[in-house]
């Protein structure tokens, strides 16, 4: 949150016309949320948020195959990510992999070849946040404090993920060095 990811998906996208982007898209998600009145902080419910994530999930990757190169703005990794440790972060030991253990075997089946991990000190993000009047950004405390630490973790210790320090950099500077990478990847992934 705030590192630069969507920033960086609209400047491919607009610079970058050979790689196909894909936005974020869960609004309607949410509004299946607020319509039901699911409440992360309940078990059950936690359960049946995760399962629409899950599942929005594998309908995204499903529309990026016809794609040579795609990149998605929060992908299935991401969710994977909040599914597994959100309980966690707030304090509840839920068990979550075995009630959602096909939800996220088919999310695991939508994994990219390769994650860029956008990374940033802190006193970054909370400069981009306040800078960015475009979100609210209410869950940002508890993001920072409790879920990047693990976020980091997790992600640091895969096989499939490049870190882009972006502490120094402006939006163009990610924008063009995240184009270089989803070029270099689709170098390395062309079929002979």
């Amino acid at each position: 949150m705030a590192a630069g990811k969507t920033s960086a998906a609209r400047y491919i996208a607009s610079h970058a016309p050979d790689i196909r982007v894909f936005p974020e898209d869960n609004l309607d998600i949410i509004d299946e949320v607020r319509r039901r009145g699911l409440k992360k902080d309940v078990y059950e419910d936690y359960l049946a948020i995760q399962r629409l994530f899950l599942l929005n999930e594998v309908r995204r990757w499903r529309e990026a195959q016809p794609f040579a190169c795609s990149v998605m703005d929060f992908g299935a990794e991401e969710i994977e990510f909040y599914t597994l440790h959100y309980p966690r972060s707030i304090g509840k030991p839920w068990a979550v992999t075995l009630p959602l253990a096909n939800e996220l075997a088919a999310a695991r089946a939508c994994m990219p070849r390769r994650i860029l991990f956008l990374d940033a000190r802190e006193d970054t993000l909370r400069r981009r946040r306040e800078a960015d009047s475009t979100r609210s950004r209410a869950f940002f405390e508890h993001y920072l404090t409790c879920l990047l630490p693990l976020k980091r973790a997790w992600f640091l210790s895969r096989p499939d993920v490049d870190v882009l320090q972006v502490d120094d950099m402006s939006r163009e500077d990610v924008g063009r060095a995240a184009i270089a990478w989803a070029r270099a990847c689709m170098a390395r992934h062309q079929p002979e």
